[in-house]
């Protein structure tokens, strides 16, 4: 099939005509600090996930470090203390723990899900270790039932890291409704998509509390947002005017604007045509470029989960053909790739921790030959047919 003059992505986007009227109605509205549109994108968003609270903020990497700071704070957890971590997951899963002087500890993952091994976490765990990040990674959900036991056992935290999942169940529940705090993104090329954006979900009051004061500065949670001290009487007007512009813990800058909240609540609408779109074309790929199994790794998943399809991990496992080749030849063609989610070979935590991948033989075989395309619900049947092409033509050229 002849080159096409374009590039496929990894993700795509669609502004659609609700989407353009619920932003028109913010601008019509002169507000972009939070309102309407954040309040019912956080109500609605934490319902479809089982919670009691969500937090709206700028990205998911916000929500981890507002989720890690908040159990850090009400645990009494020290400088030095541990959290697990799979060694297979984006640099922001373990990043979010160093920047609270906190140690991330890596546990090999599932050769198969490519999510956090079980079978794996025991044997890290230390007097030190005080929660573990599972992450739900590419649209899968992780092994959730037997990780909550893990942590029961040894009392440990658990944040849920499901910045690439959303909206499906592992064994009935809903992602995102397994732990202490869950967290997820609404960046470009996630299945909703704001520009930026994140949310932490929680059912805890305190937790809300914190998490809200976090995102906002630090600031005192009597007034976290501009209508805290509107139709108020006035012994509680008088308390807000005292203790507005106190700020009683570290905090950051992670709020988010109207606008990104409109977008997202008019894709919220269409979420499960999102779904649907995202696993045909997963089965349509597994289907078709299930004769070079021999050669490739395609995703499995349990019965008991269900898989978003946020992108399309693939993983070389003959070594007749080469990953670099492979990818080489699609970006060429103008198919994009990226490496599936490398992290302890990643140069800062070489430096940080020296060469890892020794004592971690699955994630060093995922960061070797493991990549993945887009799995997007914008493909057309043009583009699905026409990355298929690419492989068999691929193939065709080293199989003999």
């Amino acid at each position: 099939m002849k080159k096409i003059d374009y590039q496929i992505g990894v993700g795509d986007l669609r502004i659609t005509p609700l989407a353009k009227k619920y932003v028109n109605q913010v601008l019509n509205s002169n507000r972009l600090s939070y309102g309407p549109f954040m309040e019912k994108f956080e109500r609605e968003f934490a319902k479809l996930h089982n919670r009691k609270y969500a937090i709206l903020v700028n990205s998911g990497t916000s929500a981890l470090r507002i989720a890690v700071a908040c159990l850090k704070e009400l645990n009494n957890w020290k400088d030095g203390d541990e959290i697990l971590v799979p060694a297979v997951t984006f640099v922001a899963t373990a990043n979010v723990v160093l920047d609270h002087n906190l140690k991330p500890v890596f546990v090999d993952v599932d050769p198969k899900t490519y999510n956090i091994d079980p079978n794996k976490i025991e044997e890290k765990i230390t007097a030190k270790t005080r929660a573990i990040i599972p992450v739900h990674l590419m649209g899968l959900p992780a092994e959730m039932k037997p990780i909550s036991k893990i942590a029961k056992k040894y009392n440990l935290k658990i944040i849920e890291d499901s910045c690439e999942t959303m909206f499906v169940k592992y064994r009935g529940h809903p992602v995102g409704s397994f732990s202490d705090i869950s967290c997820f993104s609404t960046y470009i090329a996630h299945l909703l998509v704001t520009g930026v954006g994140g949310f932490a979900l929680t059912n805890n009051s305190e937790y809300a509390i914190v998490l809200k004061s976090l995102a906002n500065h630090g600031r005192d949670s009597i007034y976290l947002h501009i209508d805290d001290d509107k139709n108020v009487d006035k012994q509680h007007l008088f308390k807000i005017v005292l203790r507005r512009f106190r700020f009683v813990r570290p905090g950051y800058s992670f709020r988010l604007t109207e606008m990104e909240a409109a977008i997202g609540l008019a894709q919220l609408q269409d979420k499960d045509q999102i779904l649907r779109k995202r696993q045909e074309n997963a089965k349509f790929f597994i289907k078709r470029l299930e004769p070079y199994k021999e050669y490739l790794q395609l995703p499995s998943w349990p019965s008991y989960s269900e898989h978003a399809f946020m992108l399309f991990p693939i993983v070389v496992k003959n070594p007749k053909i080469k990953k670099k080749d492979l990818v080489l030849f699609l970006e060429e063609n103008n198919i994009e790739t990226r490496d599936l989610m490398p992290l302890i070979n990643q140069p800062i935590y070489l430096k940080l921790y020296g060469n890892l991948e020794k004592d971690y033989p699955v994630a060093r075989w995922i960061n070797e030959n493991g990549f993945y395309i887009g799995c997007h619900q914008y493909l057309t049947d043009f583009e699905k047919n026409y990355i298929v092409a690419k492989f068999e033509e691929f193939f065709k050229k080293r199989i003999k």
